[in-house]
C-alpha cells in the first residue's frame, strides 16, 4: 500500500514576499507599500481658481482638485460650473497636464475657454455622444497615453445613454439605465485613473428635491442625477449655489450683469484625518466679456474677517502685522493695498491661519467654518 504524501506546511511570508506574490498573480503592480509611493496618495492638486475653496477641501493644507481621483462639481443652472471648469483646465495646463473636454451640450465657446486662460490649441474637445462613449473613450485614452490627463465631463446630467438615443421619448422606457451604466463604468475606471495619475472632473446639475417630507425638503433641498453609486466613486464633491445676500450679482459701470457671487459647499471630501464635509466658502465669478475669472483676491477679505489681527471700526479696518505695526484702510482700498508686498504677505498668512490651520487645530467657533448663510442671517438680524 502506497504511503500518503507528507504535507509540508508553508513557512511564514513577510509582507514584502506577499506583495511580490500578489503582484505576480495580478500581472501588474496592485499591492503597494503604504509607507512609500502608492496610488492612495494624491500626487498633486489642480487649483480651482479660489484660494479660499482650495483651503477648505483638505484639512491642514491648500489643496484643489485631486490628481488621480474622480471629483464632481454640481450646481444650479448658471451657477458657474463651466466657468470653474475652464479655470481648472487652464491651471491644469500650467502644470503640464493635458486637457480632454467632453461637452454634451455642444455649447462651450472657444473664446470663453481662451479668456479663462486655456490654451485652446492644446485642448482636446470631444462631443459627448453618450455615457457609454465617454466612459469607453476615457478607458482607451488611459491605456494609450502615458501623459497626465484631466478629463472634464460637461455635463453628466445632459449626456444620454445609447438606449435613450435609439429609443422613444417615454422616460419609463429607459428608466435607471444611465445610473446602472455609470455604476459599472466608474467601478471599472477608478483604479486606472489612480494608476495613471489622471483626473476626472464631472460637472453635474443640482435639481430640486420634490418631496412631501417637509424636514427632508429643508435639510436636502437638492439632489444630483446619475444614481447613488456616483457618491461612492467621488473623492471630492462640491456643490455650487447662489449667495443669498443682495450683492450676489455683479454689474459693470453701465448696469449690465457680468458675473455673480457663489457659495461653494463641500459635500464630500476623502482627504485629511478629519473630513471637510459641510465647509463653505464664497467668491464671485465674472463670466462676460474678455475677462472670465474667479475674483479670488476679493474673497480673501471676507475669509479673514474673523481674525483677531483684523479689526473693524465703522468704515475703517485695521490690519495688524506680526511685528505689531498696523495698517488702517477702507474696504474699497483692498485690491490696491494687495499690490503692496508686505500687506499681501500678511493677508496670505492670515488666510492660511483662518481657513486652514484653525480648522486643523480646532480653534475658534466651529460654526464659522460651516455656514456662510448663518453669518448673513446674523447681519440681517442686526440691521432689523
Amino acid at each position: 500500500m502506497a504511503k500518503a504524501k507528507k504535507q509540508t506546511k508553508a513557512g511564514k511570508l513577510s509582507i514584502a514576499d506577499m506583495r511580490k506574490l500578489v503582484n505576480k498573480k495580478a500581472g501588474i503592480q496592485v499591492a503597494h507599500d503604504l509607507t512609500g509611493e502608492n496610488p492612495t496618495e494624491v500626487k498633486g492638486w489642480i487649483p480651482t481658481g479660489s484660494r479660499w475653496l482650495n483651503g477648505i477641501i483638505c484639512r491642514g493644507q491648500m489643496a484643489g482638485i485631486p490628481v488621480g481621483k474622480i471629483s464632481s462639481i454640481a450646481g444650479l443652472s448658471a451657477s458657474g460650473k463651466s466657468y470653474m471648469a475652464a479655470q481648472i483646465a487652464g491651471n491644469a495646463q500650467d502644470m503640464g497636464i493635458q486637457v480632454v473636454y467632453f461637452d454634451s451640450e455642444s455649447a462651450i465657446d472657444p473664446s470663453f475657454l481662451a479668456n479663462a486662460g486655456c490654451d485652446i490649441d492644446n485642448v482636446l474637445y470631444v462631443q459627448a455622444q453618450s455615457v457609454e462613449f465617454v466612459l469607453e473613450t476615457i478607458e482607451q485614452l488611459l491605456s494609450s497615453n502615458e501623459g497626465r490627463m484631466l478629463f472634464i465631463w460637461d455635463s453628466l446630467a445632459q449626456t444620454p445613454a445609447i438606449s435613450d438615443i435609439a429609443g422613444d421619448f417615454n422616460p419609463l422606457s429607459s428608466m435607471a439605465v444611465k445610473p446602472r451604466i455609470l455604476s459599472k463604468g466608474f467601478a471599472k475606471l477608478t483604479q486606472p485613473i489612480a494608476n495613471s495619475e489622471a483626473t476626472l472632473l464631472i460637472l453635474n446639475q443640482l435639481k430640486t428635491n420634490i418631496t412631501s417630507n417637509i424636514w427632508e425638503a429643508r435639510m436636502e433641498p437638492y439632489f444630483t442625477p446619475g444614481g447613488k453609486a456616483l457618491k461612492y466613486a467621488y473623492s471630492l464633491e462640491i456643490w455650487l449655489t447662489a449667495r443669498k445676500n443682495k450683492d450676489a450679482k455683479i454689474f459693470d459701470d453701465k448696469g449690465f450683469q457680468v458675473g455673480s457671487e457663489l457659495k461653494a459647499k463641500i459635500k464630500k471630501s476623502r482627504f485629511g484625518s478629519e473630513r471637510s464635509e459641510g465647509r463653505e466658502c464664497g467668491f464671485k465669478i465674472t463670466w462676460a466679456g474678455d475677462d472670465v475669472h474667479i475674483l479670488d483676491e476679493e474673497s480673501w477679505f471676507e475669509a479673514i474677517k474673523s481674525s483677531e489681527h483684523l479689526r473693524n471700526g465703522g468704515a475703517w479696518w485695521t490690519l495688524v502685522y506680526d511685528d505689531g505695526t498696523e495698517k488702517k484702510f477702507q474696504g474699497p482700498q483692498w485690491l490696491t493695498l494687495l499690490e503692496d508686498e508686505k500687506f499681501r504677505t500678511r493677508v496670505l498668512e492670515l488666510l492660511d491661519e483662518e481657513v486652514v490651520m484653525k480648522f486643523k487645530e480646532k480653534t475658534g467657533d466651529a460654526s464659522a467654518f460651516y455656514s456662510l448663510e448663518g453669518e448673513e442671517d446674523e447681519k440681517a438680524k442686526a440691521k432689523a
